[in-house]
């Protein structure tokens, strides 16, 4: 018997000696132990880099160094969280990447009292690239290792750590490290639609990381130094569950899963139906995983077929929740036909609604005995937004910024900058403002106001013994809604009333007292994204009005909410009238109207203000449409003050959405107006030709929507791409303007793009033109008609020059449409 043992005990360590034998070797490999004064060395082979050695990477104000006084709860890692770094402002590291790619950020947070400093009291962001990775962020009493994977784009990957207003930050460790590329796949099952695509692309917190039935696997036993938990405390019944152990069985064939994907001690245990009782009943082993609300996430099943006696025994279904994910007799039939062979099945959830997760297998009721299910491992990765992407790289000039190659890529490197000390000034004269008027209100958000000052709102429940006063959609603008009311008109914020789902939250449809609809937008409080969105809006919002930009109509943050209330848009979104979602197709005329309506309302943000306010996130789903079909541009959480008259630009990090965003500012990161224009020129090519502005499931050179539409463009043979439903329909001269202000708009540099009243004048001309060409029953292509209109634009434009240059374009000039009349008069006979 001992010699069995010893034998047995050869057979591990051998393996773990050919497990090293083929550990990936990270061509870029950066620890920093922060605080520390001298270098750390885990599990034997793992140096993080002393402070002082790590400072050629590290810029920003003062920081302190801290060592802890307590002792640390004994762990592998324990030395790390030994000490820490404080940052007292904005600080970053830069870390040379020398392999583009897929990398992981391992950030390790022990808060602890050091000279006054409170950690466990401390709120901040951390961000890389694009992304927030961490937003408002505060550490727990526990030693935590927040882990993300991210594609690294560009030559230097840029870690900002921001403390918020009034606060500190600070890191006991953190990690920059290679890892495989084909660790994420690009493809993955969509639990809604089919297919994901473009997962190489994201960027991802992985939460969960659990060995099936088996031990902790320590960074000693994976190659790529990951910690694998047992999964005892997750399963529930474990009654139901039996589980088993032959790590020496597992052999990784080609095609399939690769020891980077799991280590053989995660593949070599696994739970399976505990059979005892159970032979002719169909048994579900379930697990219970907590999520955060409000996010996609992917799943990650791993399979290892280390029981059967022979092939093809196993008949059993695996689910998310009550979604169905796969079953033996499908994806997994092929690769189970293999005995003790590694695989993996990736599936992205809706999302989340709930805190927690449940991942069940369970045995087909299909088949035969014996009804058996297995699981060796799993891991859920928490899909974070990314509002910006690169170009594929391939030089060309009008590349729109999409992040497609073999998927959406995520967008390069970019520090937070001055964007962030703008951001910091805000929200210090916030705070400072709102101590100073009321006390009360000193952790929560202003009343807005129309006239600067402050308001709050005198309506209260009708459950209550007060009164509710019923006030019209004009005079609830400015109010700080009581949580009470909200509930009210949202039905306690019933799913029934759900009408858009957004990275920021749900948004649902309320009805007030009085019946007025409104749109009521519900951020994930616990998310730890949105704050500054919310900020931003009610920031931005409070300024304006204007007949087309959504009204903000009041905002709620009692009881950490993040609630934002609209005026109700009953026709929804430009983009959902375009593609997909079933509705009834608009004329040429109706979308040229909303072009022009949406143009109106970026011109304003460009020219009513001492300084422009530059939008950042123009697209078709944050154009709104009234019933009717008056266009208003909404959605300000990404919208930033432009640069002062002395300035060209605003320098700061790059943030927009997929397929819309200005390469000139991507490359430069310098923020102007015609950011907004270049974005609006993908919008205008949206409409012409009702497909989204960026399609991986299209051939490649179609996926890109403005690159594809330029080429078409530029050959003259635009017609050729429209939305078919407008085919015959378009007057030829109106489609050439409108092509022609489309390929202004998306000139590679902004100051040969247009500005924002050039667009409104082109798209009224535009629009003239089709009216023209309908009322006189012309031919499409009829040049007679064109020429007669040309002339009487051309005989008004000396006039128009004038009125343009004296007009402010303020809200009430715009508003009474005064733009409208100068084009209907330019070009309509009657007005002449």
């Amino acid at each position: 018997m001992m010699c069995n043992h010893r034998i047995a005990l050869a057979v591990i360590i051998l393996s773990c000696l050919v497990l090293f034998s083929e550990a990936y070797t990270p061509p870029d490999n950066y620890l920093v132990d922060c605080g520390s004064q001298t270098n750390t060395t885990v599990y034997n082979s793992r140096i993080f880099l002393a402070e002082e050695s790590a400072s050629k990477f590290f810029s920003g104000p003062q920081i302190v160094l801290a060592e802890n006084p307590n002792p640390v709860p004994s762990s592998d890692y324990s030395q790390l969280y030994q000490t820490a770094t404080i940052y007292n402002g904005t600080s970053c590291y830069k870390f040379p990447i020398s392999k583009i790619g897929r990398h992981w950020i391992r950030l390790y947070f022990y808060p602890f009292r050091h000279d006054g400093y409170d950690m466990s009291k401390m709120s901040f962001t951390v961000s890389a690239q694009n992304t927030d990775l961490l937003n408002g962020f505060r550490a727990t009493g526990e030693a935590v290792m927040k882990e993300f994977s991210l594609n690294v784009t560009s030559g230097n990957l840029i870690i900002n750590i921001i403390p918020d207003t009034g606060s500190n930050a600070f890191l006991n460790a953190l990690e920059v490290v290679s890892m495989p590329d084909e660790i994420i796949a690009d493809r993955a099952k969509d639990l809604l639609a089919g297919t994901f695509t473009g997962l190489g692309g994201q960027t991802l917190e992985h939460v969960w990381r659990v060995n099936m039935g088996g031990p902790l696997v320590t960074p000693l036993n994976d190659t790529l130094n990951r910690t694998w938990i047992p999964d005892a405390p997750y399963l529930i019944q474990g009654n139901l569950a039996k589980n088993s152990s032959n790590i020496n069985a597992v052999k990784y064939e080609p095609g399939m899963a690769t020891s980077d994907i799991a280590p053989p001690f995660v593949y070599g245990t696994l739970q399976q139906v505990n059979m005892e009782g159970n032979h002719d009943t169909i048994v579900n082993v379930t697990w219970k995983f907590n999520v955060s609300v409000g996010f996609r996430h992917l799943v990650r099943f791993h399979f290892c077929d280390i029981v059967s006696q022979s092939v093809n025994l196993l008949y059993f279904n695996v689910y998310i929740d009550s979604l169905f994910v796969s079953s033996s007799e499908r994806e997994l039939q092929s690769i189970l036909s293999k005995l003790a062979t590694p695989y993996y099945l990736d599936a992205v959830t809706p999302v989340s609604t709930s805190h927690t997760i449940s991942v069940k297998v369970g045995s087909a009721s299909s088949f035969p005995t014996p009804k058996n299910a297995i699981l060796n491992g799993l891991e859920i990765m928490k899909l974070i937004e990314v509002h910006a992407a690169p170009s594929s790289g391939s030089g060309s000039n009008v590349a729109l910024i999409a992040g497609v190659s073999g998927g959406v890529l995520v967008g390069l490197v970019l520090p937070a900058g001055i964007g962030c000390l703008l951001y910091r000034r805000r929200r210090r004269r916030w705070r400072k403002t709102t101590k100073e008027t009321n006390p009360e209100l000193s952790r929560s958000w202003i009343p807005l106001s129309t006239d600067g000052g402050m308001q709050t709102t005198s309506m209260v429940s009708r459950h209550s013994n007060g009164t509710r006063t019923s006030p019209s959609p004009g005079h609830y603008f400015g109010y700080r809604f009581p949580l009470v009311i909200i509930q009210e008109a949202t039905n306690n914020f019933d799913e029934k009333d759900v009408i858009g789902i957004g990275g920021f939250g749900k948004v649902y449809k309320g009805v007030m007292s009085d019946g007025t609809s409104v749109a009521v937008k519900r951020g994930n409080s616990r998310s730890q994204q949105g704050h500054a969105e919310f900020r931003t809006e009610i920031d931005m919002l409070s300024q304006f009005r204007h007949k087309h930009l959504v009204s903000l109509i009041g905002y709620c943050d009692e009881d950490n909410e993040m609630i934002l209330i609209y005026e109700y848009m009953e026709r929804g979104t430009l983009k959902s009238h375009l593609y997909g979602q079933g509705l009834p197709s608009l004329g040429w005329r109706e979308r040229l109207e909303i072009c022009v309506g949406a143009a109106r309302g970026l011109h304003y943000l460009h020219t009513s203000h001492a300084k422009a306010v530059i939008h950042r996130d123009v697209k078709s789903a944050n154009i709104l449409l009234d019933e009717n079909l008056m266009a208003k541009v909404a959605d300000f959480g990404l919208s930033k003050a432009g640069p002062d008259m002395d300035q060209t630009h605003v320098s700061t990090a790059v943030k927009g959405s997929f397929g819309y965003l200005d390469p000139e500012y991507f490359r430069r990161q310098q923020l102007t107006e015609k950011s907004d224009v270049y974005s609006f020129g993908v919008v205008l090519f949206e409409v012409l030709c009702a497909r989204p502005a960026v399609d991986p499931s299209l051939p490649r050179e179609m996926v890109n929507l403005a690159e594809w539409a330029m080429q078409w463009q530029k050959k003259g043979q635009l017609a050729q791409i429209i939305d078919p439903a407008l085919a015959g329909k378009i007057n030829a001269n109106s489609l050439r303007k409108f092509g022609e202000t489309a390929e202004k708009c998306l000139a590679d540099y902004g100051v040969d793009r247009p500005s924002m009243a050039d667009v409104l004048w082109n798209l009224e001309y535009a629009l003239q033109l089709q009216e023209a060409g309908v009322s006189s029953g012309a031919e499409e292509n009829s040049t007679n008609m064109i020429s007669d209109t040309s002339s009487q634009i051309t005989t008004s434009l000396s006039h128009v020059d004038r009125i343009l240059a004296a007009a402010q374009f303020d809200a009430s000039s715009v508003d009474d449409g005064s733009m409208s009349q100068v084009f209907s008069q330019l070009v309509k006979s009657e007005g002449r």
